[in-house]
């Protein structure tokens, strides 16, 4: 038996748990474990902290040392599910839910995470196991938010929209459920898809989060007009918060207020990464390229990995001239359209259960699509062996592209990582059709590098009235900066081939006439470790 120091320490960490405190509890089942090293229950609780507090790596390097014993043991189980999905493993996850399940099938939280694994790894069954952890704990809002999710993934929206109604009318406060109503509202044509804000906002006064989550909403969809708006109530119910003062100031910029925005600017206290980006992009739509300069580089002091500080920051030095703009997204390498390996292979069934996909996907909410379809989560972690193959075909082509890269720059926000391992994060496919689907320039910030797969293209003869029609460009600025750059590069889009750069780059698309377009785009980012 563990001795009772060790038995205090564990009792400390459940009572810091209980209270909220996961930190203090992942310190105290440390210590528990450092007086008691063979006590497997230590050992759990310190792994369920660890992953609590956002170390899921460490929290699997503890479940480890007891698989063994762990293996017959339905909360070790559970657990070791929940820290494979943490880590983005969501087939390993699934393998230890199952394991789970078998030795305790109505264990709630195995019931809950295998749901969740089965509609991120887009499984057919994953609305029945959303009603089988709903039986198990009907007051669980995510598993109704599962089940919504579910029901919209199998096609049969109106049941998903009647479920997220009467979720947002009993939780008026869950941003998470009011997103995705705002979702199904937008996919099914609505205009005013954000309303039901504005209910919530009413009864639930005094959660300041509501507003932010509304305007955000809004600006995600070229309304920052409305946003300002609903930030300047919030401001008047919330008058001593500074941050809704420094959201309201960036949503007037970007609608065209420079004076308020400015007057907003000038009275922050903030100093922060979030305050110096916001004004720097205000400082260049007033073209004060100084001011820009100096805000920007004071916001990439207090984050040196901060996407849209630099992409900013490269905006600035272009309209000045100044020569770190060939430094940072100028050098040979960079950008490049690079053949995708085993395209012949892996590509065609891809692109057929791509458009499986497709047909059953709708517009998304607060992308750069403006038109379109987009693959709902990710599309990398989805169940189906065409984009296992595609995946690491991918991550191959992704070495290419890294092992051709000029040489390491520790000042650089890319080639410092250009010897780690990277590996792909963010991955999703989008289908553009003809008559003016496109995607707007944007930043995926992410990513260290971000790239689409060309899967299909309209053909030649689709494109030949129009000029670069359905080319990516690399460059030019999101509309609401009001800057008069072009792109720095176009890419005309090969079939099986990888548009591949920099995610410090704004990147968009051209319309094109007639036929249709899909690629699958990803982010990757890099590993701390150095390559092996």
């Amino acid at each position: 038996m563990p001795g009772g120091e060790a038995a205090a320490a564990n009792s400390a960490g459940h009572a810091a748990m209980k209270a909220g405190d996961a930190a203090t509890a992942a310190r105290q089942f440390a210590r528990a474990v450092a007086l008691a090293p063979d006590a497997f229950d230590f050992r759990l609780n310190h792994a369920i902290a660890l992953n609590a507090v956002g170390r899921p790596a460490e929290a699997l390097q503890a479940l480890r040392r007891v698989e063994d014993t762990g293996r017959a043991n339905a909360a070790y189980c559970s657990t070791r599910g929940t820290v494979e999905r943490a880590l983005g493993d969501k087939a390993g996850a699934a393998q230890w839910y199952d394991l789970a399940l078998a030795l305790d099938p109505q264990r709630p939280r195995a019931l809950h995470g295998r749901a969740r694994t089965a509609i991120e790894r887009g499984e057919p069954d994953a609305l029945v196991r959303f009603d089988q952890a709903l039986a198990a704990n009907p007051a669980d809002p995510d598993l109704w938010l599962g089940k919504a999710q579910a029901l919209d993934a199998l096609g049969q929206r109106a049941d998903a929209r009647a479920l997220m109604e009467q979720i947002a009318a009993q939780a008026p406060a869950w941003g998470e459920g009011l997103r995705f109503l705002a979702q199904l509202r937008l996919a099914a044509g609505e205009s005013d898809f954000a309303a039901h804000y504005a209910e919530a906002v009413e009864r639930v006064p005094g959660d300041p989060g509501l507003p932010v989550e509304w305007a955000r909403v809004l600006s995600g969809h070229d309304r920052n007009g409305e946003a300002a708006e609903v930030m300047a109530r919030a401001r008047a119910a919330f008058p001593d918060m500074p941050r809704l003062a420094l959201l309201h100031a960036g949503y007037l910029s970007a609608s065209g207020d420079d004076a308020q925005a400015e007057a907003l600017f000038a009275a922050s206290t903030l100093e922060d990464e979030e305050r110096l980006v916001q004004e720097g992009r205000h400082a260049l739509r007033r073209g004060d390229l100084m001011r820009a300069e100096t805000v920007l580089s004071r916001a990439l002091a207090l984050n040196p990995d901060s996407i849209a500080g630099w992409a900013l920051r490269d905006l600035g030095w272009r309209l000045s001239g100044d020569a770190r703009h060939d430094w940072l997204h100028g050098q040979d390498g960079l950008v490049r359209m690079v053949p995708l390996r085993d395209a012949d292979k892996v590509l065609p069934p891809a692109i057929a259960r791509l458009h499986d996909l497709h047909d059953s996907a709708s517009f998304p909410l607060g992308q750069s699509l403006r038109g379109g379809t987009q693959t709902r989560g990710l599309l990398f972690d989805r169940h189906e062996p065409e984009f296992a193959a595609l995946h690491g075909a991918i991550r191959d082509t992704l070495d290419d592209y890294r092992n051709n890269l000029p040489p390491h720059d520790a000042a650089h926000p890319l080639l410092k990582h250009r010897d780690r391992q990277w590996h792909v994060t963010g991955s999703w496919s989008v289908r553009l059709s003809h008559g003016g689907d496109h995607h707007a320039p944007h930043l995926h910030p992410e990513g260290i590098v971000s790239s689409a797969c060309y899967c299909e293209l309209p053909g030649e003869a689709a494109m030949a009235t129009h000029e670069r029609a359905g080319w990516i460009e690399l460059g030019r600025p999101a509309p609401d900066l009001r800057l008069d750059l072009q792109p720095i590069v176009s890419l005309e889009p090969v079939e099986g081939h990888l548009a591949l750069f920099p995610s410090t780059l704004y990147h968009g698309t051209r319309p094109f006439p007639r036929g249709r377009r899909m690629t699958v785009a990803f982010d990757a980012t890099a590993n701390q470790g150095m390559r092996r």
